[in-house]
């Protein structure tokens, strides 16, 4: 019984670590990711080096060193496509960002890294694809795919997750003399 007592020692962490950050779930992993205080009511600020703008069409491509920001949230990308409309008081808004290449999203003290995302702003969604990586603290997640509510900070990864859980400080333990 000495293994399964070291297995069960190994486990149980890992069971109470995902307790509180990463949840299992039958179709991926539920994580935990952002801000709680996150405001998708706040404005979106876009900065790049170059703008193409369609304003028939209510688009607008920005390329070079793009940074999307709402409140504490950034996210980063090689290029990002922006569609913009007016609201019901017929004020412009922006309604989704969609970025391409390199994209990170930074949101608290949370990050996500992709090759892809969309977020659309009147839902607070975000939907990162291609090689996602998640870091929280020294604990990560990859998988193909996360989509995450940036307002509640309550998300989903899927295809082929893999989770990498740090233990918190461990008390030494005095080595045998």
């Amino acid at each position: 019984m000495p293994f399964r007592s070291s297995i069960f020692r190994l486990v149980l962490p890992l069971i109470l670590l995902s307790a509180t950050a990463f949840t299992a779930a039958a179709q991926g992993t539920q994580v935990g990711f952002g801000n709680p205080d996150h405001d998708s009511s706040l404005p979106v600020e876009v900065t790049a080096d170059q703008l193409d703008l369609q304003r028939d069409d209510g688009k607008a491509k920005f390329t070079g060193n793009v940074i999307v920001a709402q409140g504490e949230m950034r996210l980063y990308g090689d290029v990002v496509d922006v569609r913009y409309g007016d609201n019901a008081a017929g004020a412009t808004e922006i309604e989704w960002v969609h970025a391409a290449g390199n994209v990170t999203l930074f949101n608290g003290t949370e990050a996500a890294e992709g090759d892809d995302a969309v977020y659309t702003v009147d839902t607070a969604i975000v939907v990162m694809t291609g090689d996602v990586l998640v870091t929280q603290g020294d604990n990560t997640m990859s998988g193909d795919r996360l989509t995450v509510n940036v307002d509640t900070g309550i998300g989903q990864m899927e295809g082929r997750v893999k989770v990498l859980f740090n233990p918190e400080d461990r008390p030494e333990r005095a080595r045998p003399q």
